[in-house]
């Protein structure tokens, strides 16, 4: 269930279920969103949306201008999938095969 808190104007069902649609893209990376909050502020032409998810390692916080609302939800959405895949991927960026460098050998001057 998504938390969604707007200020200064009133969220539609259309809004609720663009939101939802884009949580459920997020959901398919198989990573567990934990109590989802969406902000959404109007400021004077632009709309100014904001997201905090709870993860099982941190937390992910993104927020997204634009004049129009559904513009600017799915600027959100790419952001955190952006987030998401980071996380998911970071594990694999660093067990990448280094090189094992031996030391060379002493060589003794027999002279």
């Amino acid at each position: 269930m998504i938390k969604i808190t707007s200020k200064q104007f009133n969220i539609t069902d259309s809004i609720r279920d663009r939101l939802a649609s884009r949580f459920e893209k997020l959901a398919k990376h198989d990573i567990p969103l934990n109590s989802p909050h969406v902000i959404i502020t109007q400021e004077r032409q632009t709309f100014k949306i904001e997201a905090k998810i709870q993860i099982s390692n941190g937390q992910l916080f993104a927020q997204a201008k634009a004049e129009d609302l559904y513009v600017a939800i799915n600027a959100l959405g790419q952001k955190l999938e952006r987030q998401i895949n980071k996380i998911t991927h970071k594990s694999e960026a660093g067990r990448r095969q280094r090189p094992i460098f031996e030391e060379p050998e002493e060589v003794s001057d027999a002279a």
